[in-house]
């Protein structure tokens, strides 16, 4: 890496700004690809347009007034904001076995909430889950891979499973080279990093346990439990 190489919050890739563009802008940190920049461009200009339609639209008879929740509602994203229950009525796909982590945020920051659910043939061994009022998505997930080591003996030999591509990547791929540089990295400070040593200090005690992505909302039951634990938060109930 040099000295114009960034890490993307959005895809967890590395990308690098023209020296002569960093030139104009002294002491600016890009957060985003110019890929995800764009990309995340395209997605505010048809949620505007989709709002836009909405409100020129009639309410149909029944609907819950803006703020509201209804059971199974969708959230940022699309994807359904399901209890555990409804999860378990309607998924059966996925890895039946292993340590489930996610982590939601209403807003970046703002308040969010995070779950792990540890399952054995299929069932629940132990569950965990809580909220900030304040926070971002990516200490979510962390704190979640974090309650995840918590519930494991040392020795457990078992996958913990997380759908944030930056946390499996951070702890399985980076995290020992910033140790041990004094936990900086090349690029500048390491973000979240009272988190990310807990995390990776964890993944040390719990040596034959295998951290791995799995992609989020694709079906698997597990993850979207461990989704619905984290977004209980937005609900009366879990």
């Amino acid at each position: 890496m040099t000295t114009n190489d960034f890490f993307c919050r959005d895809c967890g890739k590395w990308f690098q700004v023209k020296p002569e563009i960093l030139a104009r802008y002294p002491g600016w940190q890009p957060k985003q690809c110019l890929k995800c920049k764009n990309s995340s461009g395209r997605t505010g200009a048809a949620e505007s347009r989709s709002r836009a339609s909405r409100s020129s639209a009639p309410r149909a008879a029944g609907s819950r007034a803006k703020g509201g929740r209804s059971r199974g509602s969708k959230r940022k994203g699309g994807e359904l904001n399901l209890t555990t229950a409804e999860v378990l009525e309607r998924f059966n796909e996925g890895p039946t076995d292993g340590v489930f982590t996610d982590g939601a945020c209403t807003g970046n920051p703002g308040p969010g909430g995070w779950g792990a659910v540890w399952v054995r043939d299929n069932a629940v061994v132990e569950q965990r889950h809580g909220h900030e009022a304040r926070t971002t998505n990516n200490r979510m997930e962390l704190t979640a891979l974090i309650a995840a080591y918590e519930m494991l003996p040392t020795d457990a030999e078992v996958t913990i499973w997380s759908d944030s591509n930056l946390c499996v990547r951070t702890i399985n791929e980076w995290a020992a080279g910033w140790k041990a540089r004094g936990w900086k990295r090349k690029t500048g400070p390491v973000e979240n990093l009272d988190l990310v040593q807990l995390a990776y200090d964890a993944s040390l005690r719990h040596r034959h346990a295998t951290l791995r992505w799995i992609k989020a909302h694709a079906g698997s039951r597990w993850n979207e439990y461990a989704d619905a634990l984290a977004t209980a938060y937005t609900r009366d109930t879990i």
